[in-house]
């Protein structure tokens, strides 16, 4: 696994005091985050567009990806090694648990394509699988 300073590097982003913390952060957490939940385990050092800004640069340089939920907010998840700057290859099925709600990427789970109609063009394809996740078995 590689280290916070080693993936702000391989993806030419400036080493900051901030973005260190931050990705550490989703360095020690299983599963998606969501921008309220980073800020809880952050001190009050950080403002929420401190924050904001540095998810956004995250997710343009292919560190995290969202994940859309159905109630409109965006969860945050690390990308695969092989994810790069405007190049997102993160097309996996992410499960939702219905008991702990923890949101959880299953990269070997990819979705499905799917053949649309005529004069439609696919920017991305996402799918959000609904259960019960190993600890919280019924």
């Amino acid at each position: 696994m590689q280290t916070n300073i080693e993936i702000l590097r391989k993806n030419k982003l400036s080493i900051t005091q901030g973005r260190l913390v931050i990705l550490d952060i989703f360095l020690q957490t299983e599963g998606a985050l969501a921008h309220a939940d980073i800020e809880k385990k952050l001190s009050s050092n950080f403002d929420r567009v401190t924050v904001y800004r540095t998810l956004q640069s995250f997710v343009e340089k292919g560190v995290i990806h969202q994940i859309p939920t159905t109630d409109n907010t965006i969860l945050y998840a690390l990308c695969k090694e092989n994810c790069e700057a405007g190049h997102h290859h993160d097309e996996h099925v992410h499960f939702v648990c219905v008991e702990c709600e923890q949101t959880t990427c299953l990269e070997n789970v990819i979705v499905p394509k799917v053949k649309l109609p005529r004069g439609f063009k696919p920017f991305q394809a996402a799918m959000i699988v609904k259960g019960h996740c190993v600890s919280c078995k019924y």
